[in-house]
């Protein structure tokens, strides 16, 4: 199946991966907020992505907060793909601020221990299973390892917000809800609860994260609810969690889903983004509907070509990784002859000898970055460095060692050169075949016409001094 289930990028610095979203350092300053297809349940991330759920989410908060932005501002500067939004570094609240309109979920479990006050809000006596309130109370949390049930007089006195500040959050909060549940309920759909997370942009109080999403709401269907409003079921994963709980073994949920789960739990995603929006999700159009090679139906293409359009990546990049500081004016050589080739060049240093650890972590990031990459070693000596990469790394390695003369670099290419099987380490000696080498290696389209410019160029020239001397 088709799914976006990691990004990484050497060009954009990660801030936090969690569950479903990875954040990182945009160039212009902002965050970048990539919205992937994993699901998690019972406090764990499954195995198996779900096909267009990342779309859907970051597509339906997209469409909340515009319906909503007269009621207060937020975060979001641009829609950059189905799966990426660009938006505003706010401070962030640690506050979740949840408003129910319906007795369930955990609410519903204390409920039924005798419990009758949450985070300071107390609901009266005689309540049945998924009962409405009459009115939407607002019971927040802390955002916390374990989020736990606060008063809003205790997050005041712990410092959590002042009170005005929370006065503010708790207005607004209703306010969405109530602009929410009325959309919805045209739609046939109840609004049962969710949560809003806030954050303070220059002083002033705007909402971030996600809003009214199939992850941060429970929704139900009205009909089902006029039918028998004990058996209401959850339009979003909880398919998926009573799969797992049905198919739970030795105390153990499954770790992955079968295709057929998957594949349901993406139809009713969908459904749920068609029935809010009112048209189908554009990137879920059927596959006979696609053009070849246009990358409509490949999330990560599409995705990459988004990003290199909106200016935040370029669709390439090259790491230079130095075994000592000491090479770095040879690195800076190989480096300069990248330039007019728009492509992404970074300087690394990590010895394979001193700090190899360090490698996992880089590797991390080459072996899943969205774009295409290349490597090039220098380290000279005992050159155990581009090996070392070779062997844990999914994209090319060209070893470029630094050498004073021909003696040290007689010394410099054999420990380049013969290398240990599943070691794939190329060798050059020259800076500038080094970089043309690696330009070769990213085997773009745009980068293999301009070579080849550059190659009938040098023919032209060649030519013309030929006709030269031989008039000579």
């Amino acid at each position: 199946m088709n799914t976006l289930t990691h990004f990484a990028s050497p060009q954009l610095p990660l801030l936090h991966r969690g569950k479903v979203r990875d954040s990182l350092r945009a160039p212009s300053g902002d965050r970048l907020i990539i919205v992937t297809d994993r699901l998690s349940a019972f406090d764990s991330v499954l195995e198996t992505a779900i096909p267009h759920k990342g779309a859907v989410l970051n597509g339906l908060a997209n469409f909340w907060f515009e319906k909503t932005a007269h009621i207060i501002p937020n975060h979001v500067i641009k829609l950059i793909d189905a799966n990426a939004m660009l938006v505003k570094e706010a401070e962030p609240i640690k506050v979740e601020m949840i408003v129910r309109n319906y007795i369930t979920g955990s609410m519903l479990r204390g409920y039924q221990k005798g419990q009758r006050t949450f985070s300071g809000v107390t609901v009266p006596e005689g309540l049945t299973k998924h009962q409405q309130f009459p009115e939407p109370i607002v019971t927040p949390t802390t955002k916390e390892e374990s989020d736990r049930e606060i008063t809003p007089e205790n997050l005041v006195s712990e410092g959590w917000v002042t009170k005005e500040l929370y006065d503010q959050m708790a207005v607004k909060s209703l306010m969405l809800f109530a602009v929410g549940s009325k959309l919805l309920a045209e739609k046939g759909i109840i609004l049962v609860d969710t949560k809003y997370e806030f954050g303070l942009l220059n002083g002033k109080l705007i909402l971030i994260d996600e809003m009214h999403t199939p992850d941060s709401s429970r929704f139900w269907s009205a009909e089902d609810y006029a039918k028998n409003p004990e058996t209401a079921e959850q339009m979003d994963k909880e398919y998926v969690r009573q799969w797992l709980i049905a198919n739970k073994k030795d105390g153990q949920y499954p770790r992955a889903l079968t295709p057929e789960v998957a594949q349901e739990a993406s139809r009713r995603y969908l459904d749920i983004y068609e029935r809010i929006v009112g048209e189908p999700l554009p990137t879920a159009e059927p596959e006979t509907a696609d053009a070849p090679g246009s990358g409509r139906h490949d999330a990560r293409a599409r995705l990459l070509a988004n990003l290199v359009q909106a200016g935040i990546l370029k669709d390439a990049w090259v790491n230079i990784v130095m075994g000592s500081p000491a090479d770095k004016d040879h690195c800076e050589k190989i480096r300069q002859q990248f330039e007019g080739y728009d492509v992404f060049t970074q300087l690394r240093v990590t010895s394979a000898h001193k700090n190899g650890e360090a490698i996992a972590g880089m590797a991390e990031i080459w072996n899943n970055s969205i774009e295409p990459g290349v490597i090039i070693a220098v380290a000279g000596l005992s050159n155990g460095l581009g090996g070392a990469l070779a062997a844990n790394v999914n994209v090319p390695v060209i070893s470029c060692p630094p050498y004073k003369d021909y003696a040290e670099l007689a010394m410099n290419l054999n420990s380049s050169v013969i290398m240990p099987s599943g070691t794939p380490n190329l060798t050059v000696v020259r800076p500038d075949n080094a970089a043309q080498g690696a330009l070769r290696a990213l085997n773009l389209p745009r980068l293999r016409e301009r070579l080849s410019k550059d190659i009938l160029a040098t023919k032209a020239k060649l030519r013309a001094a030929d006709e030269e001397l031989k008039a000579l």
